[in-house]
């Protein structure tokens, strides 16, 4: 037998004779640790380690997600007050563009091939264009400064559009000017 176990042998046999004698003597035997009460206790533990792991992984997991989606949030945000500065170069280059230009034909196509550019890189951003002519008037893409009569158009639809509007991703980036018939 090992040194080790020896001693333990020994521990044990010096315990259970100090039992004996306590018996004896009509001393109280102090009780060995019931050990289904301590794996009980410990599984316990362990389940509420578990449960709060769990937790834990669940609020970091939606953490993340709300985080992306804010960040995309204010990228969205950050490009509509961007474009929104924009569109008023858009508006002066369609009236440049609505000009007679008589003799300068060369100079009146590079600012169509300009204005082309420029409306092909906010299109690849997203923003689109309000699509009002003959559509039914909507508060919420369009703002109608008159009402005309107009028997080509149902009431209620836009007849003329004064100025251009635009969105990204849904959200309104200038309403569309719009006068809307008055059947």
């Amino acid at each position: 037998m090992s040194e080790k176990k020896k001693a333990q042998t020994a521990e044990a046999e010096q315990e259970q004779s100090q039992a004996e004698v306590s018996q004896e003597q009509g001393e109280a035997v102090p009780e060995q640790p019931d050990l289904n009460q301590e794996l009980e206790r410990l599984a316990a533990e362990n389940k509420e380690l578990q449960d709060k792991l769990l937790r834990q992984m669940a609020e970091f997991d939606n953490f993340r997600k709300r985080t992306a989606k804010e960040k995309g949030e204010l990228y969205d945000d950050a490009t509509v007050k961007c474009v929104s500065r924009i569109v008023a170069v858009i508006d002066n280059f369609e009236r440049a563009l609505a000009t007679p230009c008589e003799g300068n034909e060369e100079f009146k196509k590079g600012v169509q091939m300009i204005f082309d550019q420029l409306m092909q890189t906010l299109s690849d951003m997203g923003v689109e264009e309000i699509d009002a002519l003959g559509k039914p008037f909507d508060p919420e893409l369009h703002n109608a400064v008159s009402r005309a009569e107009d028997e080509n158009f149902e009431e209620n639809t836009v007849c003329q559009v004064f100025q251009k509007g635009f969105q990204l991703k849904g959200k309104v980036i200038r309403h569309a000017m719009v006068v809307v018939a008055n059947s």
